[in-house]
């Protein structure tokens, strides 16, 4: 298993999400997702497995209704808006090779065991 838990330092879910990890003793990697990002690689690997970009953008957060982001018409403009402003992104992503979920998903994740 390859886990990579993409979140925010503050964010309660990504601290849950680690905890999980941490009590089955399954090694992780934690990526700072507001100071390090996701490549266009790792947000196309994860777009894919979840059922489009769509999933991941918090539409509830302020980072959110301040961005332009609702406005933009073509998908590839959203998707680089998105590499551009994590802050839009839901978190924790949670990636294992070709799977992955976003927000906190302990009955998929034990799936993963």
């Amino acid at each position: 298993m390859n886990i990579q838990i993409f979140g925010k330092s503050k964010c309660f879910d990504t601290k849950k999400a680690e905890r999980f990890f941490k009590e089955r003793s399954i090694k992780f990697q934690s990526i700072d997702i507001l100071s390090k990002g996701m490549s266009k690689g790792e947000f196309n690997s994860v777009s894919s497995a979840i059922g489009g970009y769509e999933k991941l953008i918090d539409t509830d957060s302020k980072a959110y209704s301040e961005s332009t982001l609702k406005y933009l018409a073509y998908e590839e403009d959203k998707i680089e808006k998105l590499l551009e402003n994590p802050k839009l992104l839901i978190t924790p992503i949670v990636r294992n090779g070709k799977q992955a979920t976003v927000g906190y998903c302990p009955e998929v994740w034990k799936t993963w065991e």
